[in-house]
């Protein structure tokens, strides 16, 4: 016998017999020990017990339906400034809290429910398969109906009305959680995206210096940004309103402007134009002073300002808006209406 014979008999797994006290070698050292003996629970033997597990599923379904519920209100009843303080988060909204509590709780309690169920009313003998291919021939299709239909009635869905009616009214109440938060999407615009708070006699606000702009203080070769009169970084809607009403002026030489209309809305070259980009809502920033381009730093969409601010590079669809503009008593620059048109992306409601 050679040495790696006797190498390999060594290793092989070994087993003491108690009862002679010699040692033999295993014929399968990985023979399949088969499936332990079925144990069965309390709920198999005792229907008392299965009544209260059944009341305990019972019970988080009605649960979830009352989070659910709880969401609902919360979402009606706080208001989205509320700020309380809660250990150990800190100060926190109350309807965010309130709203995350709620509907985690509902579907939390949808889980456990089911988890509780399966582990403790339905069927839990451990069943060996043998492997098959993927394509099932008819008689793999009929045992598994067969299947299903065995594992329905061990389930106890019919049988077991309380939680096959409370899971229903959990897993019903639940999708109306998403229905309520369609109300965060907002109103419908109407007219809003239509107008600005450009009008006519509204002084033009120079946003760096916060005082009224005077034609002498735009020069050409500058790009100067301005907001109407009366609005404040300070106020409630700013952000929403200068979102639509910035301003970039712009000095010309009357003698280089194309369009017609620009040159008529213009004052002795200052043309004002919208600072959002009709791509996608830019703020456009970039100037180029010999060619009178402008250029929006998101998606490089240039416009010549030389020429009614029409698109002559990227995927911008249109224009920029032209504000008309003129001089007031005072020597200020003030707008004499507001857009002619809806300024930033098209919409689904532009005219």
């Amino acid at each position: 016998m050679s040495s790696q014979e006797e190498i390999s008999e060594k290793n092989l797994p070994r087993e003491q017999d108690t009862a002679h006290g010699a040692v033999v070698v295993k014929d399968d050292p990985f023979a399949d020990p088969g499936l332990p003996a079925h144990q069965p629970r309390i709920q198999d033997i005792d229907e008392r017990a299965a009544k209260r597990s059944e009341r305990a599923v019972a019970f988080l379904f009605l649960l979830s339906m009352a989070a659910t519920v709880a969401f609902i209100a919360s979402f009606v009843a706080f208001p989205v400034d509320k700020n309380v303080f809660i250990f150990p988060f800190g100060h926190v909204s109350i309807l965010h809290f309130s709203l995350g509590l709620t509907l985690g709780v509902a579907l939390f309690c949808i889980g456990a429910g089911a988890v509780h169920w399966a582990r403790t009313l339905m069927s839990d003998v451990e069943v060996a398969d043998e492997r098959h291919p993927i394509e099932a021939s008819p008689e793999v299709k009929q045992k598994v109906m067969e299947d299903f239909a065995a594992g329905a009635a061990e389930s106890g869905f019919g049988r077991r009305k309380l939680i096959r009616n409370t899971m229903f009214g959990a897993l019903a109440l639940v999708p109306l959680s998403g229905v309520v938060l369609l109300r965060d999407l907002g109103p419908l615009p109407e007219k809003k995206l239509r107008s600005t708070l450009w009008a006519k006699g509204k002084q033009l606000i120079n946003m760096n210096t916060n005082e009224p702009l005077r034609p002498e203080d735009v020069v050409i070769g500058s790009l100067t940004f301005a907001m109407p009169e009366g609005l404040s970084e300070h106020d409630e809607h700013f952000q929403t309103e200068i979102a639509k009403a910035a301003l970039m002026i712009v000095r010309i030489q009357p003698d280089e402007i194309k369009d017609k209309r620009e040159l008529e809305w213009s004052h002795q070259g200052i043309v004002a134009f919208s600072k959002i980009c009709t791509h996608v809502g830019c703020p456009i920033s970039l100037y180029e002073q010999q060619t009178h381009h402008v250029l929006c730093p998101c998606h490089q969409s240039t416009f010549d300002l030389t020429d009614g601010a029409r698109v002559i590079f990227g995927p911008a669809g249109h224009a920029l808006p032209q504000l008309r503009i003129g001089v007031n008593a005072d020597g200020n620059l003030e707008a004499l209406g507001d857009f002619d048109e809806p300024v930033g992306p098209a919409f689904w409601e532009r005219g």
